[in-house]
């Protein structure tokens, strides 16, 4: 043999523990890691076919809708990201995206490559776009599609909703809303605010591990995405198949188009029914009292938050802008090595301007706040500071 098995891989699997205090993965509780280790069946069984099922009554009850077009993505919140956009845009077509931070960039790169006409609105990270310039922006571009970030985690912002969804049903664009940050940590509404397609993520509030990403599509959604002149740019995206696949379409067969990710499914259904079990208001009030905890000891310490309105922050990542004089790679270097604790820096427009803290799902505790908390303080007395 040319290739000779490398020592490396003679070693077994080691993986540290660490609190993933940053915006995501969050650690997941021994429940859901328990149901990701049952012995694995066919992605065709029956049984399987229950679990998917009991999996989209899930999702219908995390976003609030009784969308039957509701499925989990096969792979990350980036998978839903494209699902939503091949599926419901067609090449030439005018889409407009909100951009207040990396997310809305992705989905502007996205539609860009599949060959739509962009339209960006932007504003700095944390900026807040008001139905006004929504509403104008939709009559100057017509577009079939407009994105918004509900959970910006790049920014910490939880971006209002109310009366967006309306305004697109007025110009006859369909309203795609990304909440993979915010879902079970901050109160989303598919039904009553006219969304029109919403998705998320597994591994952030809903506390599994990454690699699903529910989504759900509207009448108004599948009227657009059922009804065009070319196939989507991606097969395994194509809802057309997944449809089937979830058992959505009608027909009294599922066929096969791919292999779900079996273990993926299981600890997916075992999230959203500790979410069930918690209730939805329960999960948004007690991450909303973490963060306000987090929010005082941070305060109280003289950092400043990056979102200065209460009213606007997203609970589950908290922003904290990088302290004057302080390096904060080294910092955040600092607070891993000497207390085994991930927090990032920001990300995409806020890299460089901000901290973040995520607090999400099993890790929303005050415990843990208490521990993020004397980590930063830690951090500041020991990190050295410039002289500027």
């Amino acid at each position: 043999m040319s290739v000779q098995v490398t020592v490396c891989m003679l070693r077994p699997l080691e993986v540290p523990f660490r609190y993933l205090f940053g915006p995501g993965p969050s650690n997941v509780p021994p429940r859901v890691l328990a149901a990701g280790g049952r012995g694995i069946i066919g992605h065709l069984h029956p049984e399987m076919y229950e679990i998917m099922n009991d999996i989209k009554k899930g999702i219908q009850y995390a976003f609030q809708t009784q969308n039957n077009m509701t499925i989990a993505m096969s792979g990350s919140g980036h998978a839903a990201m494209e699902c939503a956009v091949f599926n419901t845009v067609e090449p030439g077509e005018s889409v407009l995206v909100a951009v207040n931070g990396i997310w809305g960039e992705r989905v502007a790169e996205i539609a860009e490559r599949m060959g739509a006409n962009v339209h960006i609105m932007v504003k700095a990270p944390g900026g807040v776009f008001s139905n006004g310039e929504i509403e104008k922006a939709l009559a100057k571009h017509k577009p079939v599609l407009f994105f918004l970030t509900h959970g910006e985690s790049s920014a910490g912002l939880a971006h209002p909703v109310d009366g967006i969804g309306d305004l697109c049903r007025k110009h006859n664009t369909l309203f795609l809303v990304d909440t993979v940050a915010s879902l079970g940590a901050s109160p989303i509404f598919m039904d009553q605010q006219n969304i029109d397609i919403l998705y998320t993520g597994s591994q952030k509030a809903l506390n599994a591990p990454p690699g699903t990403a529910p989504i759900s599509f509207n009448e108004r959604a599948c009227q657009k995405m059922f009804n065009r002149k070319t196939k989507p740019v991606s097969y395994l995206f194509d809802m057309a198949h997944l449809s089937n696949y979830w058992g959505n379409d009608g027909q009294p067969a599922r066929l096969y188009h791919h292999t779900g990710p079996v273990s993926g499914f299981f600890s997916l259904r075992e999230s959203l029914a500790i979410l069930a079990e918690k209730g939805l208001e329960e999960s948004w009030r007690h991450h909303r009292e973490v963060a306000g905890y987090l929010w005082k000891g941070l305060e109280d310490m003289g950092l400043k938050l990056f979102i200065q309105n209460k009213d606007l922050r997203l609970p589950s990542v908290t922003t904290i802008a990088i302290p004057e004089g302080y390096n904060w790679r080294e910092m955040l270097q600092y607070i891993m090595k000497h207390h085994n604790m991930e927090m990032t820096g920001g990300l995409g427009p806020s890299t460089g301007g901000t901290m973040r803290v995520g607090l999400m799902g099993y890790n929303c505790q005050k415990t843990n706040a208490d521990m993020a908390l004397a980590s930063l303080a830690d951090a500041l007395k020991n990190c050295k500071k410039s002289k500027a």
